[in-house]
Parts: C-alpha cells; structure tokens; sequence
C-alpha cells in the first residue's frame, strides 16, 4: 500500500461573514439579524443593556424574533459561561447577540462557539477589535486574565453604530487607539521578516493603522461624531481586526499584551484593556531598547511618548493607579507575562525577570538612561 503524504494544512479566520456600519444603523438592521435564527439570546453587561435594548427590543420584535437576555457578568469568566449556557437552554436560543465592550463580546462570541450557535456582535465602544476577531479571552471572577480561545468563525454579523459608539465615554476610544496601535509594534517584531504573503500583506496593514492613528487621532477625539472620528473608530474597530485575521496568531500579539495580562493579576483594576495594552508597548520597546542596544527603538518610544501625552494614554504604573503596588507584587505580574506559553517570548531575544521588572518601571527614561539597570531602585521607582 502506497503511503499518502499529508502536507500541513494552514486555516485563517479572517473577517465575519457580514460587516454593516452606519448612523442609526440597529434600526435598519432587523432583517440581517433575523437571517440568522428567531430566537435570540442578547449577551451583555448591565450598563450596556439598559443602553442599547430600548433601540434592539423593537427591531427584533419587529421580526417576530423571541429575545431574551442575559448579563455575562464582570468578565467572560468560565462561572458567567455556565450560567449562559443555562440561559441558551432555558430560552432554546437559536442565535447569540452580543452587545458591549470586548469582555462581553469575548463572552457572546465563546458562548456561540461553545452552542454551536450564529453570532452578532454590536460593540458599544470602540475600546477594542473583539466585535471582529475569532478570538476570545477568559479571566477569573477577579478580572485575571486566564487564557485564550481561538475560535472556529469570526462573527456572523458585525454591526457597528456609530450612534450607539459615540454614546461611550471617551476613554473607552483612546483605550481603543492604544489596543490598536500595538498592532504595530508586536506584528513587526513577529512577523517583520516573514515572506509569506498574507502576513507580508498583514504587517503592513499594522504600519497603515499606525500611521492612521498618529495622523487623526488627535483630531477624533476634539470631535466625537465627525468623519475624522469615524475613521479612526473604524480603525480600532475593523481594521486592527483585519491584521490578526489575515496574519494568524503569529501577527497578533508579543510583549505589549504579555505586559497586559500579568498586570490584570495586580489587585488594582482602575485600567481597561488598552490602556494596559498601550502602557504594555512602552516596556516592550524598552526591552528592545535595553537588551539589544536597539535605537530604533529608542526613537518609537520617544514618539510614542509624545502622541500619548496627546491624546492621554498611561505613559507609566502611576497613570494605570498601581503607583501604589509593592516589589513583589509587581515581580509576580512579571513573572506571570514571562509564563512558558507567554506571547513575549515570540520576542528575538530571551527576557529575565529582572529585565523585564526594569522595563516596566523606566518606560519614560530618556532615551540614553540606563539607569533602570541597577535592579536596587526598582521598588523605590514603584513608589514614585
């Protein structure tokens, strides 16, 4: 018998199956909904229902659809997964909608993936790119991030509002600007010598969406609501999707979201997504900067200082309220982005505890300093 040799087999989830964006668009948007089943599960946070249920309730009605709802908790966290588990059961739920941030559409996204079920999301911030991604993160009851899930399908339906969007408080887009940009910094490091073509295609696209975001940044957030703002809601929304879908897990994250998810284990969680994220870009170019002499990034740091300054993005531990945090705390937060199957380690170089610790405390060092080094100052510079 002649053996059969097999060749791996690559699978991308690049974009959900359906993507609509406009101005008062819920209301226009019950027929696309209704394609997908008659009775839905609307998943959500307690704010974000009260906010959006008084537009969804009349345009599923509309349709004949049956919906029930069910809040997903604090975080997507496995005890709010089996609870709407029960929910999808009880209510023998045909379709999921998610509405709200990233952790409630992570939550609707896994639960769908989970039932075997079509899913909408409708993000109700431009805080992150989870409405688009075939990727949802779990965290404990206490908002730690626990692991990740990559998932069969993007969504079935996006539907971005900008109406809906601009109702967000504005932090939540420049938390969106931040999880955004890292795309950039992370994808170059990863993937920045690769010749395969989606992720050659994908790592630019990150330098296209970097370069969007230093460009008209500034100028959304004068003007909630205008084109400008628009079109940079469309990058932390959509586009930064796009460069994790067509670049696959490799293109998506190195130290900046390593940084992200050891601080989410701090007992401190006055910060979101990112914030952390962006803070997190500041230390991975630090240990660039450190490590390997690296003046390039030096220089990106510098920048980037500048453009957080701003538009009001953590620079360093004291603008993410954990000025107050001890040593070892914040050595346990290192130690927990160092973990064996962290992203950071998809960084050229290997990364101590100690260096990373230095990192994370001189993120706003001038450009020669290397001061961080001498390791005895640490826990004073966590003070400050």
């Amino acid at each position: 018998m002649n053996q059969v040799l097999t060749s791996p087999i690559f699978t991308l989830s690049v974009a959900p199956a359906k993507v609509l964006r406009g101005e008062q668009l819920l209301e226009q948007a019950g027929n696309a909904i209704a394609r997908f089943g008659s009775r839905p599960l609307i998943v959500g946070g307690d704010r974000t229902l009260k906010a959006t249920l008084p537009r969804l309730h009349p345009v599923l009605a509309a349709q004949q659809l049956e919906a029930s709802t069910v809040s997903y908790g604090a975080d997507c966290s496995e005890a709010g997964l089996a609870t709407m588990r029960e929910a999808v059961k009880t209510h023998k739920a045909d379709l999921i909608i998610g509405v709200g941030g990233g952790k409630a559409l992570d939550a609707a996204k896994l639960l769908a993936y989970q039932c075997h079920l079509p899913v909408v999301t409708i993000p109700t911030s431009a805080a992150t790119c989870a409405a688009w991604t075939a990727l949802s993160n779990v965290y404990s009851e206490e908002g730690a991030f626990l692991y990740d899930v990559s998932l069969e399908n993007c969504p079935n339906l996006l539907l971005l509002d900008y109406d809906l969007i601009a109702t967000a408080p504005a932090y939540t887009l420049v938390a969106g600007i931040g999880d955004a940009i890292a795309k950039w910094y992370e994808a170059s490091v990863s993937s920045g010598n690769s010749e395969q073509t989606l992720i050659v295609s994908a790592v630019q696209q990150a330098r296209v969406l970097r370069d969007i975001l230093f460009q008209k940044s500034a100028a959304a957030l004068q003007s909630p609501g205008s084109a400008v703002w628009k079109e940079v809601v469309d990058a932390t929304v959509l586009l930064a999707g796009v460069i994790g879908g067509l670049g696959g897990a490799e293109c998506r994250t190195v130290a900046a979201h390593a940084v992200h998810n050891g601080l989410t284990h701090l007992p401190v969680h006055s910060s979101i997504h990112g914030e952390k994220v962006a803070f997190g870009i500041l230390v991975q170019l630090r240990l660039e900067e450190m490590v390997q002499g690296n003046q390039l990034a030096a220089t990106s740091r510098q920048q980037l200082l500048k453009f957080y300054t701003e538009i009001g993005l953590p620079q360093k531990l004291k603008d993410l309220g954990l000025e107050d945090i001890s040593l070892k705390e914040l050595e346990q937060s290192a130690e927990l982005a160092l973990a064996p199957n962290s992203d950071i380690h998809r960084l050229p170089f290997k990364v101590a505890v100690e260096q990373l610790l230095a990192a994370m405390v001189s993120t706003t060092a001038p450009t020669n300093n290397k001061d961080s080094l001498n390791y005895i100052c640490i826990n004073e510079e966590v003070k400050k």
